[in-house]
């Protein structure tokens, strides 16, 4: 797969001015990986920003670079007068351009040269120079081992570690599922390095505010549902919870894995009637795909056991619709 990155590097061997790209609602790994390549890069004497579709969650205000970071939401014309000047533009942690939502003009319609570094499935054509493989944990892995084909006088090492250990560590929900040998070894090179892995977990997981436990205590009291028969656990939140809980990019990460718990919950969902779509967020244990069933029916994928899609139905239509459909996904194992 790194055999093209020859001729990135040969891209790079002079100072460059650089965008650095990642989904829409940045989690830990698109935030891990632009800051642990921006970061390389910078070391490299390269002008590099970062640009993302929308904001990130608060918990992850801690990691370097995050207050430089260009927001189109905020800021869109500074966000495309940014790419227009690129010379090299890198998307990392997506792999089709409506993930960038109308950042993606902005990029389909320049001529520079476009890397992808990407972990999911079926990637489409929009870079010159394609790296993906679906048996990565997270695009942070990836970023680990692309940094290491440029040798080992890594600058920055410590700041980089614990960025790229923050994406693997959330892509992996805690190294609960979808880790390998690689990753271990990974995690130890950085152990080793002087990683303080308790640290970033702390910074990352136990950094809530208030709400957060009396949103948890709302979702499992008020908003839960078991469905036996299918060993499938649901927690649906209505366009009420988001006013009365004012609920915020974030604040409901982590509650689906309270679902998951559970002994005989082999499926579990998080269905959000957010402010203008539904999302929803999807966990399963062993040989169940909710990447299949998110890429079947909501426009969405992932993780074989951790995925996620949206759905232009109402809340009640589109619970509806998740049950009638996951029979299929569950007894085809």
């Amino acid at each position: 797969m790194w055999q093209e990155v020859v001729k990135v590097k040969e891209l790079l061997n002079l100072p460059r001015h650089i965008s650095i790209l990642s989904h829409r609602n940045p989690d830990g790994d698109a935030l891990g990986s632009t800051i642990a390549l921006a970061l390389f890069l910078q070391s490299y004497g390269h002008k590099v920003n970062i640009i993302l579709p929308s904001e990130y969650p608060v918990y992850f205000e801690w990691m370097p670079l995050t207050e430089e970071i260009i927001i189109f939401d905020i800021s869109p014309n500074q966000a495309e007068a940014c790419i227009k000047q690129s010379e090299i533009i890198f998307m990392l942690d997506f792999n089709s351009l409506d993930r960038i939502d109308k950042l993606g003009i902005t990029v389909n319609q320049s001529n520079k040269p476009k890397v992808m570094i990407d972990h999911h499935m079926d990637p489409e054509p929009i870079a010159d120079f394609i790296f993906s493989d679906t048996t990565y944990s997270s695009t942070s892995e990836m970023i680990f081992e692309f940094i290491g084909e440029f040798g080992e006088n890594i600058k920055n090492t410590k700041l980089i570690y614990d960025c790229l250990y923050t994406g693997i560590m959330t892509d992996t929900g805690s190294f609960h599922h979808n880790t390998s040998a690689r990753v271990f070894k990974i995690i130890a090179i950085m152990k080793e390095a002087g990683l303080d892995d308790t640290r970033i977990q702390e910074l990352v997981l136990n950094s809530q505010p208030d709400k957060y436990l009396k949103l948890l205590g709302h979702c499992l009291h008020n908003r839960m549902e078991l469905v036996p028969e299918l060993k499938f656990g649901l927690i649906s939140l209505t366009r009420e919870d988001y006013k009365s809980f004012e609920i915020q990019r974030g604040d409901t990460e982590g509650i689906i894995n309270y679902l998951m718990m559970l002994k005989n919950v082999n499926v579990a969902a998080l269905v959000m009637n957010q402010p203008n779509i539904i999302k929803l967020s999807l966990r399963s244990k062993g040989n169940i795909s909710v990447q299949e069933l998110c890429r079947d029916h909501f426009n969405g994928g992932g993780h074989k056991n951790a995925s996620g899609g949206a759905s232009k139905l109402g809340l009640d239509e589109t619970v509806k619709k998740l049950k009638e459909v996951l029979p299929f996904y569950i007894f085809a194992n």
